[in-house]
């Protein structure tokens, strides 16, 4: 049998539950004239009664959707391609009774019809139909204020199908209005949240408990709790947690965004917020409603002394929510990612009860969320979840769900260019996670694009390597090691020589390998003509390094960017502001509200395996919790000693100039792109190089291919030893044995 194509309903048979099908495919069903069918289509199903198309057409379905099931309500099908199999006859006995929830379209009609009316109206309009325990008819071609009827339960049990008759007994169970039915079938298909469980929980207990148990509350003389501020910074979830917190109490939500009030004309904000707190009240008699407040900050501003707009509504909102009395069974939630814009009167006891803080996710909640997108998603096996949480520091759940989206884009790139399967490979995490980084640096002063230097690529240094290691790669690749002795990440490293022997280049290395984020900053970004601006400016760039830690702040140049207070002819200057600043910052005495990283315990998941990796990811979130400092200066004497104390600057590393050995590895590393002729002997060069710097040793290899194009008229395909000794005679080293000497002695 050939698919039957969905057609629209005909207008003269909508409202009659008829479904109009062609004559062969009802004989071979065994349908009659009127006969009770089941279609399943994706979604749910209807139930409807058999009639033949006017024009007798086979291939084609034509059906009135009267009685279906609830998801249909809010999604009718249209346009489907159905299988003869997907119709299925359903007998319907007569019914002695029928237990039903009546939808009325406005609290009004419900408050002022009598009950006796209202059940004679539904009686009468649904004498004929065909019912089907716990689906939905739709009433609205009757032109009442009626508009659905929920079919609860039917007599006798023994059916699940059956038509209404005069005779059959109609049992009202409640009465509720079309806003509060939607809302509780929009909560029915909530989107699982990954890592905030247990936020989630302790939400859930705010709202149950003044919502569900009220007279528990009043029986022990304490008054409900009656509204709850939501914190954290933006894309973490906080309208989503709400969204499906509400749909597991199963109470209705009323949602208002801060812009939706304010009106222009005078009075017209405050009337406005008088209707959403009416409108929330009329939700509650028919159940529990929660009153949420999204973008709290645009509504309800710090009060100025002017006598603006945004005070008067300010005072209308904390008004209103003084006026709500224990009857009134909703609750009020807010959500803001700016706190401290928040009117202070707004957050005290007995109108924000509670503050719930969502912070950024930490490692182990960033795997659950990475987990919860890709469910859906045809991921290869080999994707290691744990490997790109560690790689996602400072990401929020939005930024999470844009990696998995770009991801999959790479994928369907690929299939749509015929060389890639249908499944989404680590391959691809790695590309989009190039183009997708943590929104909370999308503003930031110190965002530095690094280009990757690997450890190879810097000649010589091996001990000033190790030492870096030992800083940054090792608490990031061994962190049980360091809780086991009871180590955790230093706080600072001062790499300290003199110019051109490649610190900032070891501090980039550095970077590449421990794949952390890396912020640089320079005196250009930091200093300003105004007063205490410079100093905001540094404690906004520790807020936002904080954000996704662990994390490198490069301050190159550390010398002319701070100072030292000794040194000062300003005792009150920027640089003394900005070292006092910085110092306070190091030693971190408290986090502000907003930079709270997750929750305090992780549910463990079952399993051994499971558990090992947790502990893992645990040790890994301990030993680098904090923003790492590493500074560079070649002019050591000039910074303030208070910074160069252990818990602040732990690790001073000296960089010395390369020596024969080091040199050597300098001009391989340089050389290796450069087609370099046979008789180049580059032990002689080191050798003559004495008190050359790293930089000079670069500079003398582009100078000598220079000379080799100017030479050879711009034909030259080899690099002779003649003209490396050439620009070895033109150059003249920049270190002297005297300022090598001055670096010698130990800063502490």
């Amino acid at each position: 049998m050939k698919s039957l194509r969905q057609l629209s309903v005909d207008p003269s048979d909508r409202g009659s539950q008829r479904c109009r099908l062609g004559p062969g495919l009802m004989s071979e069903l065994g349908l009659s004239l009127g006969s009770p069918l089941l279609v399943s289509v994706p979604g749910g199903s209807c139930l409807c009664t058999a009639w033949p198309r006017p024009d007798l057409a086979e291939g084609f379905l034509q059906m009135d959707l009267k009685c279906s099931s609830p998801s249909l309500i809010s999604h009718p099908p249209t346009h489907l391609h159905l299988d003869p199999g997907q119709l299925t006859p359903v007998p319907c006995p007569k019914l002695k009774g029928v237990k039903i929830t009546v939808v009325v379209q406005s609290v009004d009609f419900k408050k002022r019809t009598p009950p006796r009316l209202v059940h004679e109206l539904v009686k009468d309009m649904l004498k004929g139909v065909h019912v089907h325990e716990k689906y939905v008819i739709n009433l609205e071609d009757f032109d009442t204020d009626i508009r659905y009827v929920v079919i609860e339960s039917i007599n006798p049990d023994s059916a699940s199908t059956g038509i209404i008759t005069s005779k059959t007994g109609v049992e009202i169970a409640g009465i509720q209005t079309v806003r509060h039915y939607r809302s509780q079938l929009q909560d029915q298909h909530t989107v699982s949240l990954g890592g905030l469980e247990e936020v989630s929980a302790s939400l859930r207990e705010m709202l149950q408990l003044p919502l569900l148990y009220p007279g528990t509350l009043s029986s022990l003389g304490v008054s409900c709790p009656r509204g709850v501020l939501l914190v954290g910074p933006p894309g973490v979830g906080k309208t989503l947690l709400v969204h499906r917190v509400v749909g597991e109490v199963g109470a209705s939500l009323v949602v208002v965004r801060g812009p939706e009030v304010v009106g222009s004309r005078p009075g017209e904000s405050e009337e406005k917020l008088r209707a959403v707190f009416e409108r929330a009240r009329s939700a509650a008699e028919e159940g529990p409603c929660v009153l949420f407040l999204d973008e709290l900050d645009t509504l309800c501003p710090k009060r100025t002394g002017s006598s603006a707009p945004e005070n008067r509504l300010v005072a209308q909102l904390l008004t209103l929510m003084d006026g709500i009395d224990q009857s009134d069974r909703f609750l009020i939630v807010g959500a803001t990612n700016r706190p401290d814009s928040l009117d202070s009167a707004l957050r005290r006891p007995g109108r924000f009860d509670r503050e719930v803080i969502i912070g950024a996710p930490t490692l182990q909640q960033r795997k659950a969320i990475l987990s919860v997108l890709c469910a859906g998603m045809p991921v290869c096996p080999s994707v290691d979840m744990a490997e790109l949480a560690q790689r996602t520091t400072g990401y929020v759940g939005a930024d999470l769900s844009a990696l998995c989206r770009e991801a999959a884009m790479h994928a369907v790139r690929e299939i749509s260019k015929g060389s890639g399967e249908q499944v989404v490979r680590m391959k691809h995490f790695q590309e989009a996670l190039k183009l997708v980084r943590p929104s909370c640096l999308r503003s930031s002063l110190g965002r530095t694009e690094l280009s990757p230097v690997s450890w190879e690529q810097i000649g010589g240094l091996e001990e000033v390597k190790l030492k870096l290691r030992q800083s940054i790669e090792w608490p990031m690749r061994y962190p049980e090691a360091f809780v086991r002795l009871g180590l955790s990440q230093p706080r600072g490293v001062l790499l300290y020589g003199p110019p051109g022997c490649a610190k900032t280049t070891l501090v980039r290395a550095a970077a590449s390998s421990s794949h952390c984020t890396f912020l640089s900053v320079s005196g250009a970004d930091l200093y300003s003509p105004y007063v205490g601006d410079s100093e905001k400016a540094l404690a906004q760039l520790f807020r936002q390094a904080r954000a996704c830690a662990p994390c490198i702040l490069f301050l190159d140049e550390i010398d002319s960017l701070i100072g030292s207070r000794s040194n000062s002819q300003t005792p009150n200057g920027v640089h003394t502001r900005l070292l006092s600043v910085l110092l306070n910052e190091m030693d971190g005495v408290g986090l502000k509200t907003l930079e709270r990283r997750g929750t305090e315990k992780i549910l463990q998941a079952e399993g051994v395996e499971e558990n090992h990796t947790h502990e893992q990811l645990d040790h890994q979130e301990v030993c680098n919790k904090d923003v790492m400092v590493v500074a560079a200066t070649n002019r050591p004497d000039c910074i303030d000693s208070a910074l160069l104390r252990p818990g602040r600057l732990d690790h001073i590393i000296y960089v010395p100039p390369p020596d024969q050995q080091a040199r050597l590895a300098v001009l391989k590393v340089c050389t290796k792109s450069m087609p370099v002729d046979a008789d180049v002997c580059l032990e002689e060069l080191a050798t003559k190089t004495e008190l050359y710097s790293g930089a000079d040793l670069e500079s003398l290899c582009k100078e000598a291919a220079l000379m080799a194009l100017q030479e050879e008229n711009m034909e030259a395909s080899v690099i002779k030893h003649t003209y490396f000794l050439q620009s070895l005679r033109k150059m003249s080293p920049s270190l002297t044995a005297q300022q090598i000497h001055t670096y010698q002695t130990p800063l502490r």
